[in-house]
């Protein structure tokens, strides 16, 4: 639960290139992976028509946000080329942004960025940070759009090899504040950013554990705080080695204590388990 301290370090509102999101209640960001290799996925292909099936469901679940990426950031991953991540993904943002609700496409390429605003997409959200070159640029140049920057360290293939702190949460704390200045010195406005601590990208279990314990120290940073804890191996550790799809229990209880340590948004494949989660927890505390 929530201190009065917490809630006065809370943000309000997330702005977006079509909607001013507030944030008085949870939302709630739902993943629709457009690729064969996701972590949580069953190794099928999945088709325009299939996504977009996954979006109208995911909003009849609850979900307030739509997450489309094209591009696998498991611990492993390969980097797909640009042309078939455009092509992955450009299809079901056309059709998602026709549904009434924000639309953010996770990616880290530039070029695919620039397609997806010019589409009305709302949100970028990227696990590097818009460190790639022009990334930062194209999200600037647009006046509205939201951003969430998140930690990792190297990349998806090499990032659990530097999983090594002194202090995770200290490190996590610094490199965000360093990158929503930077984002911010390009001009983009404050109320535009959220952050993600990036649970599981180059950490290990204790590293995760800590971070959760420590949540709270991030809220000073005078950014929402989004997370993504969903079905990622921490919660295959803590319930004795259940694969991913299994793990929707334990992803909504970890979203719930994500919540209940500041977190705004909550980025989740099991939309209705995660909704009824954070509806029973709004009621008994």
């Amino acid at each position: 639960m929530l201190t009065k301290s917490d809630a006065a370090l809370l943000s309000a509102h997330w702005q977006t290139a079509r909607f001013r999101l507030a944030l008085d209640r949870v939302q709630v960001m739902a993943i629709i992976n457009v690729t064969p290799d996701s972590f949580s996925g069953g190794g099928e292909r999945v088709d325009t028509a299939t996504a977009l099936q996954r979006c109208e469901a995911a909003l009849q679940e609850g979900a307030h946000i739509l997450d489309i990426g094209g591009e696998s950031t498991r611990p492993g991953a390969t980097p797909v080329p640009l042309d078939e991540e455009m092509l992955r993904v450009l299809p079901v943002l056309r059709a998602a942004v026709t549904l009434g609700v924000p639309v953010s496409v996770d990616t880290s390429q530039p070029t695919l960025m620039q397609a997806a605003l010019d589409l009305g997409v709302d949100i970028i959200n990227d696990v590097r940070a818009l460190r790639h070159p022009m990334a930062l640029q194209r999200c600037a140049a647009h006046p509205l759009a939201g951003v969430c920057l998140m930690h990792m360290p190297g990349e998806p293939g090499t990032m659990q090899s530097l999983a090594h702190y002194d202090n995770v949460t200290q490190t996590v704390r610094a490199f965000l504040a360093e990158q929503a200045a930077r984002v911010r010195a390009a001009g983009v406005a404050a109320e535009r950013i959220v952050l993600d601590p990036g649970f599981g990208f180059g950490k290990q279990l204790p590293h995760n554990l800590q971070l959760m314990h420590e949540l709270r120290q991030l809220l000073g940073l005078g950014h929402p705080l989004l997370v993504g804890l969903s079905r990622k191996g921490m919660l295959g550790t803590l319930t004795g080695g259940k694969p991913p799809q299994q793990r929707a229990v334990a992803s909504a209880v970890a979203a719930l204590a994500a919540c209940q340590r500041g977190a705004q948004i909550v980025r989740v494949h099991d939309v209705a388990a995660t909704v009824d989660a954070l509806a029973v927890g709004h009621a008994l505390m």
